[in-house]
């Protein structure tokens, strides 16, 4: 998916429609809800829940028209109970998920953090992913530039990158093509969507054309 959320010719994969938009696209880019035996709407991000699910995009304002308008019941089919800031909720889900993915491409061998670090993998062409501090320096994060052909992901924080890394904060990361790397570029795909207006707003111009997220 490119800048923007718009589809690009190498969107592939199975497709489910969006109970708030009513677009059909792939599952990549939504979130699986179903409903737990108490009635309550359950995200299930890692989409291995039992049940009927229904699908919503990952956009702040797609999720919250959903929770707002009554759309889980009437997908349901029965009275069903939203939890309260639904976006915000699966926004947190998706960050724990994408830090964990993180931190086993850490443990594997494919993931390094550093700047000098980062700045030797993207010399050698090593480094396929580049994935940086939303609240870093923007002086020191033009400094590197998103591997030709891959990916950057600008939507964590230093904080959220320290964990995958266990650090206190990260500024600057690196992804091996292969692996994890993959699955951490969905995952920050559906992240994207409920936190990307600020970062388009300072890393767009920069360095390399990205593809933001595209399929590896």
């Amino acid at each position: 998916m490119s800048r923007g959320g718009r589809k690009t010719d190498r969107d592939d994969g199975p497709e489910r429609k969006c109970i708030a938009t009513g677009e059909v696209q792939p599952k990549s880019g939504l979130v699986r809800f179903v409903a737990g035996p108490d009635g309550a709407v359950v995200p299930d991000v890692a989409g291995k829940l039992p049940g009927r699910g229904l699908y919503v995009s990952s956009d702040r304002a797609a999720l919250q028209r959903a929770a707002d308008k009554g759309l889980f019941s009437r997908g349901f089919k029965q009275p069903v109970t939203v939890p309260q800031a639904l976006p915000e909720l699966v926004e947190q889900m998706l960050v724990r998920r994408l830090v964990d993915l993180i931190s086993l491409a850490r443990k594997s061998g494919d993931a390094v953090s550093g700047y000098e670090k980062v700045k030797d993998w993207l010399g050698k062409e090593e480094a396929r992913v580049l994935i940086q501090a939303t609240d870093g320096s923007s002086r020191g994060k033009s400094k590197l530039s998103t591997p030709y052909g891959g990916n950057y992901i600008g939507w964590l924080t230093a904080d959220e990158l320290g964990v995958a890394f266990g650090r206190q904060t990260v500024i600057h990361a690196a992804l091996r093509a292969g692996g994890l790397a993959r699955r951490v570029v969905e995952e920050a795909q559906r992240l994207r969507g409920l936190r990307i207006e600020s970062v388009d707003a300072e890393r767009g111009g920069r360095g390399r054309p990205e593809k933001d997220v595209e399929a590896l």
